[in-house]
């Protein structure tokens, strides 16, 4: 989930790499020789290091628009499933089970910022990624841990990028797939899915040019916007004409769970921004607490989740499919402005997990190319958009694909790592209570891994076996959530 323009505002991914983050297990790394700032690091005798205070931004988010960048980046086109998801699960399980999926995912995203606040006072630096929290938290842990941390921390960076690269990718088919679905209703004939993908290589550029995160809020507030206009529509559809509760199951069956185990888990799931968005803030210590950016974003996406999937199922029952737009009549004026808003959202929500890629990229170039500059930084952009677009074009059926890797990376990344991050940042304070809570958590992210790989090989086999009748469109809005970090 880049350093853009002349300073670098989205500083997470790898920052402290560009400063031989290596040094600082050994505490190498000095603090800021700001003369106001290093007047407050000894207290009492006691030395003192705020890395709030000594995080200095040129381009700092508000608690808004970081909230805004963290509900776009969790209301993807994964919500567009939660009908089958609730399908799979009963209407009453599916309720209570989106629920304990928004606190997993909402938990292990807290341990994550938690451990790296604790690790910043440490090493006293003021920001981290996720890869810098993860060498660190493993280089000063128990003594077993210490030599993993250069391999845990290169297995989070390829693991991030792998899943926001293939993502960026699938966006770009799920776009076109939309407009093309309504390019033939309205024309009469068809057009390979391919022309419409390359339309929007243009575009796309354009977008990924937008400097920073700072300036990327007023798009993801457009994408919240027009994701707000779609689901709205669709709201409307599945609250007319809605039968009886009784004529829908409760409780579903254990077949069909770990689909709805699944779809859930991967749709909600967003750790891959959570460290760039509190590395951006004005205030980060509002990013945790109870009523913190984290917990207030995560509740709303959690109600507007349950509510669609809730209704959706009832309204449509067995004849619900993948994507919620799709029981939506196509001849509706109101249906094909929910599907363009729709894909507009998912347009505008490109540039944010491009911002993921592209801050891991420009750091590695940075790192072996000292002279690299800002002109270099946009032919970087030009590069990755052509190359996420090129492989849309090659292969339009990259879903199920993507999907397994988003089954695999998600699953390491957003719930078991942030546990091991977590025991070897308090490996000499470990409880009972924390051996108990994380074992649970290890054990639902061992499930979304072994259930997901399933699921996505399935996929993969359906989609490519001889006898397959599923269009790309209907390929690739069945995979969806396999493919969205938001």
């Amino acid at each position: 989930m880049g350093s853009q323009g002349t300073e670098p505002v989205l500083q997470s991914f790898l920052l402290v790499e560009k400063s031989k983050m290596k040094e600082i297990p050994r505490n190498l790394r000095k603090p800021s020789n700001i003369l106001e700032k290093g007047e407050v690091a000894h207290l009492n005798g006691i030395d003192y290091f705020d890395p709030f205070l000594e995080r200095s931004l040129e381009h700092p988010t508000t608690n808004g628009e970081t909230l805004t960048h963290l509900l776009k980046a969790c209301l993807g086109t994964g919500i567009l499933a939660m009908p089958l998801a609730f399908q799979c699960s009963g209407l009453i399980t599916g309720i209570f089970g989106t629920v304990f999926v928004s606190l997993v995912c909402t938990y292990c995203s807290y341990l994550l910022v938690k451990c790296a606040h604790t690790l910043y006072r440490r090493t006293k630096v003021s920001y981290m990624s996720y890869a810098d929290v993860t060498e660190v938290a493993f280089a000063n842990g128990p003594q077993w841990s210490r030599k993993f941390s250069s391999l845990t921390r290169q297995s989070v960076l390829w693991l991030l990028f792998v899943t926001y690269f293939g993502t960026c990718s699938v966006y770009t088919v799920i776009i076109a797939s939309n407009f093309e679905q309504l390019f033939t209703h309205h024309m009469g004939y068809e057009l390979n899915l391919r022309y419409f993908i390359s339309i929007l290589l243009i575009p796309l550029i354009l977008l990924s040019y937008v400097p920073n995160l700072k300036y990327l809020a007023p798009v993801s507030m457009v994408a919240n916007l027009l994701m707000a206009a779609g689901l709205g529509i669709t709201f409307y559809y599945t609250l007319c004409d809605v039968p009886n509760i009784s004529k829908r199951p409760a409780v579903g069956t254990l077949e069909t769970f770990p689909t709805y185990f699944c779809l859930t888990v991967f749709a909600m799931e967003a750790i891959g921004v959570v460290m760039p968005l509190e590395n951006n803030m004005k205030t980060p210590r509002d990013f945790l607490g109870l009523f913190g950016v984290l917990n207030i974003g995560m509740g709303g996406v959690t109600i507007v989740y349950i509510m669609l999937g809730f209704f959706g199922y009832l309204k449509y029952g067995e004849t619900t499919k993948s994507s919620i737009t799709l029981n939506l009549p196509t001849e509706d004026i109101a249906a094909q402005v929910a599907k363009i808003c729709i894909s507009l959202a998912v347009f505008c929500t490109y540039g944010l997990q491009f911002f993921v890629c592209l801050e891991i990229t420009w750091t590695k170039v940075q790192k072996n190319f000292e002279k690299a500059t800002v002109y270099h930084n946009y032919i970087l952009r030009t590069v990755l958009v052509s190359l996420s677009v090129a492989i849309a074009v090659a292969v339009p059926t990259i879903g199920p694909f993507i999907g397994l890797i988003g089954a695999f990376c998600f699953s390491l990344l957003g719930i078991i790592m942030p546990v091991l991050i977590e025991f070897t940042t308090y490996w000499d304070n470990i409880t009972v209570w924390m051996i108990v809570r994380n074992a649970v958590l290890i054990a639902v992210g061992l499930m979304a891994l072994i259930f997901g790989t399933i699921n996505s090989i399935t996929d993969i086999i359906t989609v490519y076996e001889p006898n397959a009748t599923q269009t790309v469109n209907s390929t690739m809005n069945s995979t969806l959530i396999h493919s969205t970090t938001q």
